[in-house]
């Protein structure tokens, strides 16, 4: 597979509401889609949030399960959303949030799945690791793609992502260098 970039975008100074990728090809030039970001935002210290994901506009029809593994414990269940890990919330100074989606076949007319790994960085031993996987139950090519803190407060300045379309090989496995 090739993993080429198709934009990257990176918070300035005094913050952002969200990120938003909004010119995503359909054209049939990517199969796939790998987003990676590293956020924070300015949340109280010491309150990690998570960040919610859209696509094309929708936080409707997500279904899917997760695993959060945090300083003393696990948490397993079902979600009706797509959030993307924890951010730090400021909980320790300079350090972001990591995390990684990949969406295959994302402008097929099929329902989109989706596969989250996530990390809140922090100096202290409540810091989260999250794994999910889920479904989009729409049949709608994704066009564009949000991402916001969940409760409502400001992207820190530096927070980025960067979107990747992957492009199979024509027999959908063979290797494109």
């Amino acid at each position: 597979m090739k993993k080429t970039l198709i934009e990257r975008i990176e918070v300035g100074s005094g913050g952002a509401a969200s990120i938003t990728f909004s010119s995503i090809p359909t054209d049939g030039t990517y199969t796939d889609l790998y987003l990676i970001f590293s956020m924070d935002s300015n949340r109280s210290p010491g309150v990690g949030e998570s960040v919610k994901v859209q696509f094309n506009g929708s936080a409707a029809n997500f279904t899917g399960r997760y695993l959060y593994s945090y300083g003393s414990g696990n948490v397993s269940g079902t979600a009706t959303n797509l959030l993307a890990g924890s951010i730090t919330g400021n909980a320790t100074a300079n350090t972001m949030g990591n995390s990684s989606l990949y969406i295959p076949n994302f402008a097929s007319s099929n329902y989109k799945s989706f596969s989250l790994d996530a990390s809140a960085e922090n100096n202290a031993t409540e810091a989260y690791l999250v794994t999910q996987a889920g479904l989009w139950s729409n049949t709608a090519a994704i066009t564009s793609i949000n991402l916001a803190p969940d409760s409502g407060t400001l992207l820190t300045e530096y927070s980025s992502a960067s979107l990747y379309g992957i492009t199979a090989g024509n027999d959908g496995t063979t290797t494109v260098s």
